[in-house]
């Protein structure tokens, strides 16, 4: 039985941890140049040996994204960065660049190379060069349905791993390479600083009618023309796994800890129950449930099952957000949880927690206190120390979280 890898995106140490902490069999990281997200806050260095150390301690694996396409200025510094990078002890080099990819086979020819979805491999004979080159995975594009990647694995080397992603935002040009917001802005989506002006809500001009902008669409709130739907493939994990792919990538570096954690913890159910009965594979309700806790568009299947499965959303740019983070658990003892606030609750709330096992556990603190011992009625200030009572053993790392008011059911 092929269970396949689950990877899940750090933006920094903290997701990190929180990423290895729930599940996730590898995670991908950016330094402070040369990946494709600019937004996070990424690794230096020393935070990248950092962790490493962290993740191998638990057996878990680090891949390192070098996957912009660099200017000839970066490229002068591109040796010496792999061989720092190199020194921190990543198992793989995720590149883009064929420059990249040949100065990474000199530089650290004991690297494992992954080639990037942003080279844009949408056929087997592009997977079998990458393969001639020295990767050992390749990062299929998004736009590939179930049959498109099965024709891959049954035409390249079985020593050729397939990396897909099964969840997270997508992009509504092929495999990222999108133009449109270095125009508009001057910062360029391959360079990592997209403005992301595909979720932007736009309007007409007429050249005759200078000054009259005309809304785009039917309804009152004009129309996202270009937004794409969000990707959860949790479902049907059962046909991608059978159609070859030997990683499922979760797309969000640039997402909190508590997204890194939320959905490794899902698709680690997901995988768990595939594994119980791979030919009967029901994705579980609480993974379905689990990924509604999470900042989401609405979901989509991508295109695994065609084209029209890509749903473009174009009544709004926004979020579902319907759960919000008010703590992390720091130490549990004789029925008390020491948190760290991360969002403000109030006594009397009805509080989820979500533990690193999957568990998720409900309860209503009959009180509060702050790190002073006092007792309070909320917690308004951001990472303040409090505690509160739970019977359940609430173990370090969990999360607690609480439906919005007005999104009750």
């Amino acid at each position: 039985m092929n269970t396949p890898e689950l990877l899940c995106p750090a933006g920094d140490l903290e997701r990190l941890k929180f990423a290895v902490l729930y599940g996730a069999d590898a995670v991908y990281v950016g330094a402070t140049e040369f990946g494709m997200r600019t937004a996070p806050k990424n690794f230096t260095m020393e935070q990248l040996a950092e962790g490493v150390q962290f993740a191998h301690a638990h057996g878990r694996r680090v891949y390192l994204t070098v996957n912009t396409m660099p200017t000839n200025e970066e490229i002068a510094r591109m040796p010496d960065f792999l061989r720092r990078a190199r020194e921190t002890g990543v198992d793989a080099f995720i590149v883009a660049d064929l420059g990249v990819l040949a100065m990474a086979k000199h530089v650290a020819p004991d690297m494992e190379l992954h080639i990037s979805t942003q080279a844009g491999i949408v056929n087997y004979a592009a997977a079998c060069a990458a393969y001639d080159l020295g990767a050992k995975r390749v990062v299929l594009a998004r736009e590939l349905s179930l049959r498109d990647i099965a024709v891959i694995r049954e035409n390249t080397p079985p020593e050729l791993e397939l990396e897909a992603f099964v969840h997270g935002a997508m992009c509504v040009s092929v495999s990222g390479r999108c133009l449109l917001s270095h125009y508009l802005t001057g910062r360029g989506a391959n360079r990592g600083e997209c403005t992301q002006p595909c979720r932007w809500k736009w309007q007409l001009s007429e050249e005759h009618r200078p000054g009259r902008a005309y809304e785009i669409g039917e309804t009152d709130e004009g129309s996202y023309i270009l937004n794409a739907d969000d990707l959860c493939t949790a479902p049907f994990l059962d046909l991608i796994i059978a159609a070859g792919v030997d990683s499922l990538k979760i797309e969000g570096r640039a997402k909190t800890a508590y997204y890194a954690a939320s959905t490794a913890s899902a698709y680690r159910r997901a995988l768990r129950a595939y594994a119980r009965d791979p030919e009967h594979y029901v994705c579980p309700e609480d993974v379905l449930e689990e990924l509604t806790r999470t900042s989401h568009r609405h979901y989509s299947t991508g295109f695994y099952f065609g084209p029209e499965g890509a749903v473009q959303n174009t009544k709004q740019g926004g979020y579902i957000r319907e759960w919000e983070v008010v703590g992390i658990v720091e130490d549990w003892r004789e029925g008390v949880a020491f948190c760290t606030q991360r969002g403000k609750f109030c006594l009397g709330e009805q509080i989820e927690a979500l533990t690193p096992s999957g568990e998720t556990v409900c309860f209503t603190p009959e009180w509060v206190r702050d790190g002073e011992g006092a007792l309070i009625e909320s917690t308004p200030h951001p990472k303040m120390c409090f505690s509160l009572p739970c019977v359940h053993a609430l173990p370090v790392g969990s999360f607690l979280r609480h439906k919005l008011k007005g999104t009750e059911n």
